[in-house]
């Protein structure tokens, strides 16, 4: 896995995580399943900021922003962001709860955020996380099609009380996790070459409108739009002249 410094587009999805930088150019009003640690790169006086509005018309400003899950919001056009999604379940997530709840924070430490200092803790199960609802989390990933009942019944819970504890530790039904290890599932089939259509289908979604409207919905973005992250044009042979091909 590469780190994340470089120029250009990229998306990476790793273990507990995902990555994009590149440009933003617009943000549909969206709530994902993860935590969301934005900003922009580089360095100066003044750090630059990074703005985004909640579902309440609220404007948060900072160098660096933590997004809960759930929470609906829209990213201010930048001309470079990096932003990582945090699985909720992971260790790395322990560090972005904060006692004041769910919401947007401004969290200045977290500028200049690098993927070496995730991946360790990504990779980690969280330790607020009942092994039990990690355990249905992990059944889930294996059967997409296994309804809720039967997750309880795996892990010796009743369906309401899976349901709570995915509320209470998560802070999102697991029908929304699942979704978005489907939206995951579907970029990395788009990064291995497949089409739009190929790639929805391959995430598990009906087709390849439900996969935009997906994405849309809980990453503010479109499939057209991150397939520059994803396939990044090949680099000069020599450092300059025409493309490799």
């Amino acid at each position: 896995m590469e780190n994340d410094e470089g120029t250009g587009p990229r998306l990476v999805v790793g273990a507990g995580y995902a990555l994009y930088r590149g440009p933003l150019a617009d943000s549909h009003t969206h709530r994902h399943a993860a935590f969301q640690v934005a900003f922009s790169p580089g360095a100066g006086d003044p750090v630059p900021m990074v703005t985004a509005t909640d579902g309440d018309g609220v404007r948060h400003r900072g160098a660096a922003l933590v997004v809960a899950p759930m929470v609906r919001h829209r990213m201010a056009p930048v001309r470079e962001l990096v932003t990582y999604f945090i699985d909720p379940h992971c260790a790395f997530a322990d560090r972005l709860r904060t006692p004041g709840g769910p919401g947007i924070t401004a969290a200045p430490h977290w500028h200049g955020l690098r993927e070496e200092q995730v991946r360790p803790a990504g990779a980690l199960p969280s330790a607020r996380v009942d092994p039990r609802l990690r355990a249905a989390m992990e059944a889930a990933g294996d059967d997409d099609a296994l309804p809720l009942a039967g997750l309880a019944a795996r892990v010796g819970l009743s369906p309401q009380r899976l349901r709570a504890l995915a509320q209470e530790q998560l802070g999102l039904p697991l029908a929304r996790w699942r979704i978005w290890r489907r939206l995951a599932r579907a970029a990395d089939a788009l990064r291995a070459g497949s089409t739009p259509a190929e790639a929805a289908l391959l995430g598990g979604f009906a087709d390849q409108a439900h996969f935009g409207r997906r994405m849309r919905e809980m990453t503010g973005l479109t499939p057209t739009a991150v397939l520059p992250a994803l396939r990044p044009a090949p680099r000069p042979i020599g450092g300059q002249g025409r493309p490799a091909t």
